[in-house]
């Protein structure tokens, strides 16, 4: 299977580039995965779709404010976004230019409150770096950050609560989980009203979610490692909504791989917590989920292959395509679509 057979033509002027006042009032495209059938709404409409005994699994990572512009001690501006945390006041970091990132660094932020080393580069080029600083490290990120928002988002986002669900509360991501900027909480409320249950899994984002496929054969591709945990709540209510009939419904496309990964073969959902790599592309067989809530994703990216197995790729295309006629917006602050 071809990365090509992933492509669709965008318009640039279709990438969402700020998010809209009302977050449930983006556009949602609805597809039926057995026969491609297309219908267009918004998003406040997604109580239509759901049922008594549903089970909707949200992913609630916050995304850290994990972009940092310092001073080397020798001059010049270096740009830092943290990606995980070592422990101990260790990051491992993207920096910029790398060039002037070499172990032994010296780098500080904001009135030197906050400072760092480089002691080594890693695999990719990416740098471990190790944090001084008095105090709470979130807080003083909190002052200094900024959201390490996609590289295809050039305006600079006025609100910081744009970018994080209104539920999320487990720091850790790079990125945010994008499905889930959609719902308000007062729309989640009616939908427990509905006798849908609602339940949570955390799945901490990486900036490797932008990492393009640069292989042409699909399954040459490496894809990046991600934490991911399951609580026991959540595992005992999918395990009770597939005994009683009932569907699980994924917010993202970050929720579906934790659960996808994390369902075993007798298909018995456990509570636990791991890094996943899982690639999921046509021909896979879902273990867990039976509908999909989502953004539309970029061309020949892991994410429109992780929708094509689900819905099919021509089904996929076709809608992709639809979307692009009837000028959706696209990408992290872009429209949504559900799958079932």
């Amino acid at each position: 299977m071809k990365k090509s057979d992933f492509y669709f033509d965008l318009p640039e002027e279709l990438i969402a580039q700020t998010p809209l006042e009302k977050r449930d009032s983006s556009k949602l495209l609805h597809l039926n995965k057995e026969t491609g059938a297309i219908s267009h709404e918004h998003f406040f409409n997604i109580k239509e779709h759901l049922r008594a005994g549903d089970c909707l699994v949200l992913n609630d990572s916050r995304v850290m404010p994990a972009r940092l512009y310092g001073q080397r001690s020798t001059g010049g501006s270096i740009e830092v976004v943290l990606l995980r945390d070592l422990g101990e006041g260790k990051w491992e970091c993207l920096t910029r230019p790398g060039k002037m990132t070499r172990p032994g660094a010296e780098i500080y932020f904001g009135n030197k409150e906050l400072k760092a080393t480089v002691t080594d580069v890693i695999e990719d080029g990416n740098r471990i770096l190790q944090f001084e600083y008095e105090g709470i490290f979130l807080e003083i990120l909190d002052r200094l950050g900024k959201m390490p928002l996609p590289p295809y988002i050039k305006a600079e986002l006025q609100d910081k609560e744009r970018y994080q669900t209104v539920y999320s509360r487990e720091i850790g991501s790079a990125a945010a989980p994008t499905a889930g900027l959609h719902f308000t909480q007062e729309l989640l409320e009616e939908i427990k009203a509905m006798g849908v249950k609602v339940h949570f899994v955390t799945l901490h984002v990486g900036l490797g979610t932008f990492r393009p496929v640069k292989e042409e054969d699909i399954l040459d591709h490496e894809m990046h490692s991600e934490f991911c945990m399951i609580p026991e709540e959540t595992a005992k209510a999918i395990n009770d909504t597939k005994a009683a009939g009932g569907r699980v419904i994924a917010v993202g496309t970050t929720s579906c791989r934790t659960l996808e990964s994390f369902m075993g073969e007798s298909g018995i959902m456990e509570a636990k917590s791991g890094w996943t790599k899982i690639f999921i592309y046509p021909g896979y067989k879902f273990k867990c989920i039976d509908a999909l809530i989502t953004n539309f994703h970029l061309p020949e990216s892991t994410l429109i292959m992780l929708v094509s197995a689900l819905a099919g790729r021509e089904n996929i295309l076709n809608a992709y395509n639809n979307a692009v006629s009837e000028k959706y917006r696209f990408f992290s602050f872009g429209d949504a679509m559900m799958i079932e």
